[in-house]
């Protein structure tokens, strides 16, 4: 039964990736699982009731990834490759971030959706501006750099950078990670 809740919500996160929160429907789900739609509804009643499940892992995912940015033996420069080495690696060349892909479609979700992505959106920005700070500490970056602005910019540079591959099929990714890193060590 577990299982099956779980299968319904890895599956709605690659549906996200691939077309969006708006454009993908149970049906889709149920025809790329082999199961019902009722059995579907049986775990998720409505699609808002999954949106919210589908934002709760993705926030689960930035946890782990909080633990890796609390690790005081990882210099900032490494926590920055490791986020951004994890982006590139979850993600296939067709797909997006599904905290991206849902910032998209803000608008058009649930309200109670919103509020779910508002505070994964937040969570994500909170991991970044830890780094960004910590690389201050290290002299890494000026320290007179704003945190927020930083970190909203190197978030923005790595998200873009998986919307041009996934358009224009190159690992654009990469070169978003030298030109940060050349950033970083310039500053």
């Amino acid at each position: 039964m577990e299982n099956r809740k779980k299968q319904i919500v890895d599956l709605a996160i690659k549906l996200i990736q691939q077309k969006g929160y708006v454009a993908f429907s149970y049906d889709d789900i149920s025809k790329q699982l082999g199961v019902t739609k009722a059995s579907i509804h049986y775990h998720f009643e409505k699609k808002e009731d999954l949106g919210k499940a589908v934002t709760e892992r993705l926030s689960e995912s930035l946890e782990n990834s909080l633990l890796l940015v609390k690790n005081s033996s990882v210099s900032a420069e490494e926590k920055l490759k490791k986020f951004i080495q994890q982006q590139a690696e979850r993600f296939e060349c067709t797909e997006i971030c599904p905290i991206s892909s849902l910032q998209t479609d803000y608008e058009s979700l649930p309200h109670s959706v919103q509020e779910k992505i508002e505070e994964v959106s937040r969570l994500e920005l909170t991991i970044m501006k830890k780094i960004v700070s910590q690389a201050q500490t290290e002299k890494i970056i000026n320290g007179s750099e704003d945190v927020q602005s930083l970190a909203v910019t190197i978030l923005s540079s790595i998200k873009g950078a998986l919307l041009y591959r996934r358009v224009l099929g190159d690992d654009v990714l990469v070169a978003v990670q030298n030109q940060v890193n050349r950033f970083l060590k310039n500053s």
